[in-house]
């Protein structure tokens, strides 16, 4: 079972990362889903999302849930039954969950050039400049569009934009950690923001201050 890792951030807050090595088939095994998410998988063209959402299954098992235990709101932000918050990502052969009694967000990056091209789309990119090499930029960059997608997820509103509504407060590369704020529609919220990178992957995840 390749569990990649487990971060105990609070007392009520982990976090799970998992490797997808498996096949559909191994990942299947054991695991029950509800006829919509049965449905989700088999609307899915790519094999490596199928597997990425299978994965995300075996860590909520992890952590004692089932997929009956998750459900969908109009906004299509997961929750749990019993109350606790979730969200959900993965990226390539990774996935992840972070679960807590307050709201949080998560979000796995692959670290690719490609993030230099939409910059301008969700950052000023002028901030960017004093940085070393455009490995440096690439690394900075891919942390703070998952700052930015894990607090998207956390405060799901539809509307706020990654540009205009959120910002994350700068931070050196060597420390993995910042805080950000959202503020739209008249509601404003700060987060607290831890990074992790590891085999060429970012991972944000953002837990509300309050």
């Amino acid at each position: 079972m390749p569990l990649y890792k487990t971060i105990t951030v609070n007392p009520t807050t982990k976090v799970l990362i998992w490797k997808i090595e498996e096949d559909l088939q191994a990942l299947a095994k054991g695991v029950q889903l509800t006829p919509h998410c049965k449905e989700r998988v088999d609307g899915m063209k790519s094999d490596l999302h199928r597997r990425g959402f299978m994965s995300v299954r075996h860590l909520m098992a992890a952590l004692g849930y089932v997929d009956h235990d998750l459900y969908y709101d109009d906004h299509g932000k997961p929750h749990l039954r019993d109350g606790k918050n979730i969200s959900i990502t993965h990226s390539f052969v990774f996935s992840a969950i972070v679960v807590g009694d307050d709201e949080v967000g998560i979000d796995i990056e692959m670290q690719r050039s490609k993030i230099l091209k939409i910059a301008h789309k969700f950052t000023p990119i002028e901030e960017y400049r004093t940085l070393a090499n455009d490995d440096a930029v690439i690394r900075k960059l891919t942390m703070v569009w998952g700052a930015k997608e894990s607090i998207y997820k956390s405060f799901a509103i539809k509307g706020v934009s990654f540009l205009q509504h959120i910002y994350v407060e700068d931070f050196p590369l060597d420390e993995p950690n910042t805080t950000a704020t959202v503020e739209f529609d008249g509601k404003s919220q700060s987060y607290h923001i831890e990074f992790l990178e590891f085999e060429g992957f970012t991972c944000a995840y953002a837990l509300i201050l309050n």
